[in-house]
């Protein structure tokens, strides 16, 4: 497989890693004018899974170094496939609640908050099972991204006025979501090899992780947006049916539009 061992180029896969994430939720509020994000949804989690497939098809299979995906799939052990699954699976139900609270409150309230929250949790809990890198360093950014949070609040509260202040469960959405999303690293970084060169035995390298990780997303889609189509958490239920009625601007199913 490709492994990165350039610090350069670590840094530069970072900003663009950072650019995707949090630039991927505008493309929801672009397709849900007319599409809701239950549907949408489907869509975000079937990419997500082709993608990774694609790089480790491609990227995880070449090279003279590390383990091929195929092979690595084959020898990895049951414990730390579940680890890898459960991992997509908690990480679904975070970003669904996020997803539902963009929908409410707006991405530059739920954003945020949201993945604020989530990244100064998952410092916390990672530090705590690893204790690796500078720590005063570490916390101080966490402290950053907490005051961030903190004043994003502030402002939404004081732009809230008679029937916008029904969109505070949004804001409500967007602290659950957090809460959850940082703790699904844990379950992944536990199924991980430390060693990218020379892989530990039973353990998945990361571009078998991602797959893994994507099929438990895009499974627990099943029940996830499936309950949530259902039973809404803002709006009327869905039913894919729906998109064949007269008049509707978006006559297809969920997957094909």
């Amino acid at each position: 497989m490709i492994i990165v061992d350039s610090y350069l180029i670590a840094v530069v896969m970072c900003v663009i890693t950072m650019l995707c994430w949090g630039s991927w939720a505008n493309t929801q509020k672009l397709a849900t004018r007319e599409w809701r994000f239950q549907l949408f949804y489907w869509d975000y989690s079937i990419g997500v899974l082709l993608l990774a497939l694609v790089l480790a098809i491609t990227m995880g299979s070449i090279g003279s170094e590390g383990r091929s995906f195929i092979a690595d799939l084959k020898q990895a052990s049951a414990t730390m496939l579940w680890m890898a699954f459960l991992g997509g699976i908690v990480f679904n139900f975070a970003n669904i609640l996020l997803v539902a609270a963009i929908d409410i409150a707006g991405m530059a309230v739920a954003f945020p908050v949201g993945i604020g929250i989530a990244l100064a949790q998952g410092v916390f809990v990672n530090y705590i099972a690893k204790p690796e890198g500078n720590p005063a360093i570490l916390f101080i950014g966490v402290a950053l991204v907490v005051i961030a949070i903190i004043i994003d609040a502030i402002a939404y509260k004081r732009l809230q006025t008679g029937a916008q202040r029904g969109i505070a469960r949004g804001l409500v959405l967007s602290i659950i979501a957090g809460i959850s999303m940082g703790f699904f690293y844990r379950f992944v970084a536990d199924s991980m090899v430390t060693n990218f060169v020379n892989p530990e035995a039973g353990l998945l390298t990361p571009y078998t992780t991602v797959v893994v990780f994507s099929v438990g997303l895009l499974l627990s889609n099943i029940v996830f947006v499936t309950a949530i189509m259902l039973k809404p958490i803002n709006g009327e239920p869905v039913a894919p049916g729906d998109y064949f009625k007269k008049g509707n601007p978006n006559p297809t199913l969920p997957f094909f539009h």
